[in-house]
C-alpha cells in the first residue's frame, strides 16, 4: 500500500519486470536487474543483456546492496525523500555504465571522466554519492586494471584524468579501496605509468603515494611500495629532474619515509643524492621544498648508510652547511643544523668539510637571526662541537 501511494523513482525500477525491485543484482555488462526475472531471462535461453543487448562473457550476478539500501531508505522516507538525490544516483549510474561499457569508446568514457570530475569538484555531498556507487575501485581499475610496457597517448591522457578523479574521492575518505594496489600487476601498472606518463599524472601518483602511506588501512600497501625498487628509482629520479613533478616526488619520498622499514630501501636506491641535488639546485627553482627535503634527510640519518651517503657525496655536507642560514627565511635552518650534528658528531672528515664550507660564519649569522630559541640551541651545540 505504502509503495502504491509514491510514484516510484525510475533507479528503483528493474527494466524487465518494471516493478520496484526486490533483489537486484549487477551483470558483468553494469545493468541491474531483478535476481528472478534476470533468471527468467537467462534459463529462456538468452545469453545477451536486455538493456544493451551485449553478449554475456560472464553470466555471475553481484548483488547491488548499495541500490537495495537506497529502495529500503526509499520505502520508510516516503514522500520526505529527497528527489534530488535520486536524480543525482540517476545521473551517476548512467556515467558508471559508460565506464564499464565494452561498446563506450575511449572517447565517450573520457567525457564521462570530464563529468565525474565537474561533479566531484561541486560538493562534497557530491562525492559521497560517487563513493556509495563504487566508483573509487572502478576507476583505480580503469588506470590500474591492465599492464602495457607502452602507454599510447590516449591511454596516458585517460589515466591522467582518472587518477584526478581518484583524488578528488579520496578527499572524503574510504582508503581501504587503495589495497587493491597490492596486486602484483595493479603495482607494475603503477610502475610504468610513473616512468611514462605526464607530469600532471606523475604528481597525481605521488599524491596517491602521500595518500597511501597516510592511513593504518594502507599500511602493507605502503610496505609494499617501498619494497619495489624500480617505483622507489623513479622517484628518486623525479626528484632531480627540473620540474613541477620533483615537488611532488619529495612529499611522496617524505610520506614513505612515515615506515621506519622503508627507508633503508630509500637510501638503497640513492634517495639522499636525490634530495642533496635538488638541494643545491633550491634557489632556482621556482618551488623551493628544500626544507621538506632537509626534513626527509634528517629522518634517514637515523641510519649509518645514510651518514655514509651524506659524507661520500662531493657536495653533501657543503649542501647542509648552505640551508643552514638563508636572508629570505629560516624554514629548515633546524633540520640543516640537526643533520650536521649527527654528521659531525662521528666524522673528522665531515667536520672539516664542514668549516670549509663556512658552516662557522653561517651559524654566527643564524644566531643573531630572528630563528626560535630551539634553534639557536641548536646551533650553539654545533659550534661548540665544531670548536672541540
Amino acid at each position: 500500500m505504502k509503495e502504491a501511494q509514491m510514484s516510484i523513482p525510475h533507479l528503483f525500477i528493474c527494466p524487465i519486470s518494471l516493478d520496484l525491485f526486490k533483489d537486484p543484482v549487477t551483470l558483468c555488462t553494469g545493468q541491474t536487474y531483478d535476481r528472478s526475472s534476470i533468471e527468467k531471462w537467462l534459463a529462456a535461453g538468452n545469453l545477451t543483456c536486455p538493456v544493451t543487448m551485449q553478449k554475456l562473457h560472464d553470466l555471475s550476478m553481484v548483488p547491488n546492496h548499495t541500490l537495495r539500501n537506497l529502495i529500503d531508505e526509499w520505502l520508510q522516507r516516503g514522500p520526505q525523500f529527497d528527489p534530488d538525490y535520486l536524480t543525482n544516483i540517476d545521473y551517476l549510474s548512467s556515467l558508471k555504465h559508460n565506464l564499464v561499457s565494452h561498446e563506450a569508446t575511449l572517447e565517450m568514457k573520457f567525457q564521462a571522466l570530464e563529468r565525474i570530475q565537474a561533479l566531484s569538484e561541486e560538493s562534497t555531498q557530491r562525492n559521497s554519492y560517487l563513493l556509495q556507487l563504487g566508483f573509487l575501485p572502478l576507476l583505480l581499475e580503469l588506470v590500474f586494471g591492465q599492464v602495457e610496457s607502452k602507454l599510447s597517448q590516449e591511454s596516458i591522457k585517460f589515466s591522467e584524468k582518472a587518477l584526478s578523479c581518484v583524488l578528488k574521492l579520496l578527499s572524503v575518505g574510504e582508503y581501504e579501496s587503495l589495497n587493491m594496489l597490492k596486486k602484483e600487476t595493479k603495482l607494475e601498472s603503477f610502475k610504468i605509468l610513473l616512468e611514462q606518463g605526464t607530469g600532471i599524472a606523475k604528481v597525481s601518483l605521488c599524491h596517491l603515494i602521500e595518500a597511501i602511506s597516510s592511513s593504518l588501512e594502507t599500511i602493507e600497501l605502503c610496505s609494499m611500495l617501498g619494497e619495489n625498487r624500480q617505483l622507489l628509482h623513479g622517484l628518486v629520479l623525479l626528484v632531480q629532474q627540473a620540474c613541477r613533478a620533483s615537488e611532488a616526488g619529495i612529499k611522496a619520498i617524505y610520506a614513505l619515509c612515515s615506515l621506519e622499514s622503508n627507508r633503508e630501501k630509500l637510501v638503497r636506491e640513492g634517495v639522499i643524492n636525490g634530495l642533496l641535488i635538488y638541494i643545491s639546485n633550491a634557489e632556482r627553482r621556482e618551488r623551493n621544498l628544500a626544507p621538506k627535503a632537509l626534513a626527509t634527510i634528517e629522518i634517514l640519518l637515523g641510519l649509518e648508510s645514510a651518514k655514509e651517503a651524506v659524507i661520500n657525496n662531493p657536495n653533501g655536507v657543503s649542501a647542509l652547511v648552505k640551508m643552514v642560514f638563508r636572508v629570505s627565511d629560516h624554514e629548515g635552518s633546524e633540520s640543516a643544523v640537526r643533520s650536521l650534528m649527527v654528521i659531525c658528531s662521528d666524522s673528522l672528515q665531515a667536520r672539516e668539510e664542514a668549516i670549509c664550507a663556512g658552516v662557522l660564519t653561517q651559524l654566527l649569522l643564524l644566531l643573531q637571526s630572528q630563528c626560535s630559541g630551539r634553534t639557536k640551541t641548536k646551533a650553539r651545540m654545533l659550534l661548540k662541537l665544531l670548536r672541540s
